[in-house]
């Protein structure tokens, strides 16, 4: 079945998907994530290396699925990829933890950290504030915070393309503006000790006993766990890039603009997280950083920085952060939906756009389990669930890369992956490494990730129209 997709009008130039790409991933966990880091690793040249690793995989990544955006220059993205290499099971498999986890996770995620920091203006809107208590449930202010920006995001995006377009680019125009701003004034109010301190023992792998407040060498296994642990923080905060290509549909010229959007906005997100961290290291001592409030590392840095005044301007810069990279997330997640809903894989009214053409039925499903994870309210094993799931879709889509060449080898491809087969090669085994080594040390947390996948395939027999 051909999806016919005119109805979608194509109104985001090569600066709109780049700005997707950067609003998308830089959310909350640049500001909060590096703190836990410190505390599985202990030293300054762990804590840039597992940065650098995860810019270098991410870019790789990138610029792996400009072949697939080439080739399928269509909303849903990777759904869309992953069905035409594998077939419909894990299409499905894929959307389903997408709704499911995925990008419901990330948007509940990123609301929670957006009322966390909305606190510092106003405190009655913290988490501490409890409304309502039902046995072990509480329910907070923070929580209900989080709900309605999610709400009023999903229907900025539900009065056209052009709403939620305008939105994303101003604000992560601001976004990146305030950032450089923080890591340039962050390395003028540099101190020599600080720097020199943090990286006279570069090398040296230790973890924090919190309990006790002191340091524990660590090595073999232990180490291994501390990077997959680790990993989670920095892979968490680059994801998300994807969400250009679910948009494919409204994006001008696709087969180059999608694929040179995703590079351009990979590369500038790695090079600012790990200025980011540079600067945080120039300002701020390693044990300060591993035992920042609520691990809120970038609050710490912009005190020193700015004095009393820091704590508000990081506040205000991690609300338009978070709110400009929810309202990427919602504007793609509702794609994915709209194309398997065409492919008789999700409910029939998610295949339907309104008199603006978004698939508004779409956004407001998402909309609704949103809040609904919102109301779990732990970021750390929000996190947890999403790292896992998106490593094993990003593994799997990279690799349809070698079986559409040999699927599809007359399909035009006006963009090819940078340095097949290496360099796509290099993704796999280093993506897989990391995969298992989350499996094996957060087996709890990201355990459950997987069975929610897995989940999905009883669903998808259940389901399925008889052919």
């Amino acid at each position: 079945m051909e999806n016919k997709q005119e109805d979608f009008k194509r109104e985001l130039g090569l600066l709109d998907g780049t700005m997707l790409v950067v609003g998308s991933m830089i959310g909350s966990g640049i500001f909060i994530v590096s703190s836990d880091m410190v505390r599985q690793l202990g030293s300054a040249g762990w804590l840039i290396a597992m940065w650098i690793l995860t810019g270098f995989i991410t870019v790789i990544a990138a610029v792996s699925y400009g072949e697939l955006s080439s080739m399928f220059p269509k909303a849903g993205g990777q759904y869309v990829y992953l069905k035409e290499a594998y077939g419909k099971l894990t299409g499905f498999l894929y959307g389903w933890s997408f709704f499911a986890v995925i990008q419901t996770g990330t948007i509940a995620a990123v609301g929670v950290a957006f009322s966390k920091f909305a606190a510092y203006l106003y405190e009655p809107v913290s988490d501490k504030n409890i409304l309502y208590t039902l046995g072990d449930f509480k329910l907070n202010a923070a929580q209900i915070i989080s709900i309605i920006t999610i709400i009023l995001l999903s229907y900025i995006n539900s009065r056209g393309v052009k709403n939620g377009k305008i939105l994303q680019t101003v604000l992560t125009v601001i976004k990146i503006a305030s950032i450089f701003g923080l890591i340039i004034f962050g390395f003028l109010a540099a101190k020599a000790s600080v720097w020199d301190a943090n990286w006279a023992n570069a090398w040296t792998s230790q973890s924090l006993d919190v309990a006790s407040g002191s340091w524990l060498p660590i090595s073999g296994s232990a180490l291994l766990s501390g990077i997959s642990a680790a990993l989670v923080g920095s892979l968490f905060s680059s994801v998300a890039w994807e969400g250009v290509t679910f948009i494919a549909g409204e994006i001008k010229n696709p087969k180059r603009n999608v694929g040179l959007s995703l590079f351009l906005g990979t590369l500038i997100v790695s090079v600012i997280y790990i200025l980011a961290n540079l600067m945080y290291l120039a300002v701020v001592p390693l044990q300060n950083i591993a035992t920042a409030d609520s691990d809120r590392v970038a609050v710490v840095a912009s005190q020193t920085i700015f004095g009393g005044i820091g704590t508000l301007i990081i506040a205000v810069m991690i609300m338009i952060s978070t709110f400009a990279c929810n309202n990427g997330l919602i504007m793609a997640g509702a794609r994915v939906y709209y194309t398997m809903a065409k492919d008789g894989l999700f409910f029939k009214k998610a295949a339907v756009l309104n008199s603006e053409s978004v698939p508004a039925w779409a956004l407001w499903a998402q909309c609704i389990w949103a809040s609904a994870l919102c109301l779990t309210g732990k970021y750390g094993d929000l996190l947890d669930f999403v790292v896992i799931i998106v490593m094993i879709f990003y593994i799997l889509t990279i690799y349809g890369i070698f079986i559409l060449r040999k699927k599809m080898p007359d399909v035009e491809r006006p963009y090819k992956a940078f340095g097949y087969p290496i360099i796509p090669m290099v993704y796999l085994i280093i993506a897989t490494a990391i995969s298992i080594g989350l499996l094996v040390f957060k087996t709890s947390t990201c355990g459950w990730g997987v069975l929610i996948m897995l989940l999905g395939i009883p669903v998808y027999y259940f389901t399925k129209p008889k052919e």
